[in-house]
């Protein structure tokens, strides 16, 4: 078995997602008393999200790589960023780094294009969703991304950083999540991705019609079988 390196810390509830369902992941595929090798570093939520308002990417970027490069040194074989944001600054932390980065978008894209989806819906926080380097690695996978109208964008970035990042999921907020979802089916997309883990603890597949592609779950399977392989 391979040893997965984490890079968290954004926020801590992504984190633990991935933790738990890394864990949960070996248990079904191995049973018995069987658990993941992981290295995990997690960074402060607080100075990474100042520096973002700030846009200083330059500056996350290298207190990624400096996580990335510890989680290496503890002798991970690859690496994996716990967050979509912050994916942002992946070439940054890959280039720093020594063992493979195992990048969020190619993980999806694959997935997408493997159930025949090649046009989706891309929900996450207003960076991922307004800059292009999400959305991009995504076109070059063969996968074309539409995000929700401009009004949603302040809206979704708040119910993220407000709300589940804090562990805080409420119906009223799944239940504008769903119409937005709506919004992008009728603007032609095939698939939702959930581009940021917290977005994952408020939709499941059950609450759209849309086939939904939580991003976060699709990771852990893609480390899984990298490490078991």
């Amino acid at each position: 078995m391979q040893t997965i390196g984490l890079v968290g810390g954004m926020s801590w509830e992504s984190s633990a997602v991935y933790y738990r369902d890394l864990n949960l992941g070996v248990q079904e595929r191995l049973g018995g008393l069987s658990s993941p090798k992981l290295v995990l570093s997690t960074v402060d939520f607080a100075e990474v999200t100042d520096l973002e308002d700030a846009e200083r990417w330059q500056q996350i970027g290298e207190l990624l790589a400096e996580a990335g490069r510890g989680v290496e040194r503890a002798g991970a074989d690859f690496l994996l960023l716990c967050t979509t944001t912050f994916h942002k600054v992946a070439d940054q932390v890959e280039a720093a780094v020594g063992i493979p980065l195992v990048h969020l978008a190619d993980v999806v894209s694959k997935a997408c294009i493997d159930q025949g989806v090649t046009k989706v819906g891309f929900i996450g926080t207003k960076v991922a969703m307004e800059d292009r380097f999400f959305i991009d690695r995504l076109a070059g996978q063969g996968v074309e991304a539409i995000v929700p109208a401009q009004e949603h964008h302040e809206w979704l970035n708040a119910a993220i950083y407000e709300e589940l990042v804090h562990g805080h999921v409420l119906p009223r907020t799944r239940r504008r999540v769903v119409e937005i979802v709506e919004e992008l089916w009728d603007a032609g997309a095939g698939g939702v991705l959930l581009g940021c883990t917290e977005l994952e603890l408020l939709i499941k597949q059950p609450d759209v019609e849309l086939p939904v592609f939580p991003c976060t779950s699709l990771h852990v399977e893609a480390a899984l079988d990298r490490a078991l392989s």
